[in-house]
């Protein structure tokens, strides 16, 4: 079974910064992971998508945090990562990380795989 641990949320004041952390751990080494990402839902909102982000690098962002937000991956260590700047207080939310995950070379797709959420609020 595949774990995705996320740290790094917290309380900040707007045009502050945080950086999340999000890596993915099972009981062996994991085989390959393709792309990750960072998702948010706030209060009374559907989930929505914030940064992807490949196995080669390659990424896509929401409009709404284009230019504030990068995401980036250590393939070493199984982590992807999500510096924030020039928050605003509708980044309020509740953060969570997703990965598609082939856990061994014996099981043959890819799985989606979430966290358990790291909240970020943003104070006015």
């Amino acid at each position: 079974q595949v774990r995705l641990a996320e740290s790094g949320g917290g309380l900040v004041q707007a045009g502050g910064s945080l950086r999340l952390s999000c890596s993915a751990s099972a009981s062996g080494k994991i085989f390959s992971i393709n792309d990750m990402g960072w998702y948010r839902q706030a209060p009374g909102k559907q989930r929505e998508l914030v940064a992807t982000i490949s196995f080669g690098g390659s990424t896509n962002y929401a409009g709404a945090v284009k230019g504030r937000f990068t995401i980036s991956r250590d393939n070493v260590k199984d982590t992807v990562y999500l510096q924030m700047n020039n928050l605003e207080p509708e980044d309020t939310a509740v953060y969570y990380c997703n990965a598609a995950v082939r856990e061994t070379i014996v099981v043959a797709t890819y799985r989606d795989y979430w966290g358990q959420g790291t909240q970020v609020t943003v104070s006015s």
